[in-house]
């Protein structure tokens, strides 16, 4: 059994729920969240750098899905759906060698069985570094 999640979920209660996972292991933490929006901070270091020290895309990737997931998450009963990232993409419109970047997610597509997300990632300045779309899909689980 999940917790019940909810935008009254306390923000420590999130970063706990990823201890142990991807997320946790490229530094992501949730920062805020709101009703259709989620908010998140990943730093840019050995573990989301590409060789020469350049932040990489693929980070940028695993960012946007994670807060557009947490984003679905927030709007189902998790024991009884599942959500499923079933298309990503992104424009990486800035490099970053260091620091942090910032990523807000919305959601534009509220669906029974889909639901899309923009997602702007930027710097410590404001630098808009990457935006993305990531669109989940919303399934019964398993012996529901």
């Amino acid at each position: 059994m999940f917790p019940k999640l909810t935008i009254n979920t306390p923000i420590a209660l999130l970063n706990q729920y990823v201890k142990d996972t991807m997320v946790e292991n490229l530094g992501i933490q949730f920062t805020a969240i709101g009703e259709g929006w989620v908010e998140a901070t990943m730093p840019v270091d050995h573990r989301t750098s590409r060789p020469g020290g350049l932040l990489h895309g693929g980070a940028n990737l695993a960012l946007a899905e994670t807060i557009a997931g947490l984003g679905s998450m927030l709007t189902v009963d998790i024991n009884e759906f599942d959500v499923l990232g079933i298309q990503v993409s992104a424009n990486h419109t800035g490099g970053l060698s260091g620091g942090t970047v910032f990523a807000r997610a919305e959601i534009v597509h509220s669906g029974i069985q889909t639901q899309v997300w923009n997602i702007e990632i930027k710097s410590e300045a404001g630098k808009l570094i990457s935006t993305a779309r990531v669109t989940n899909m919303i399934v019964k689980r398993n012996g529901k």
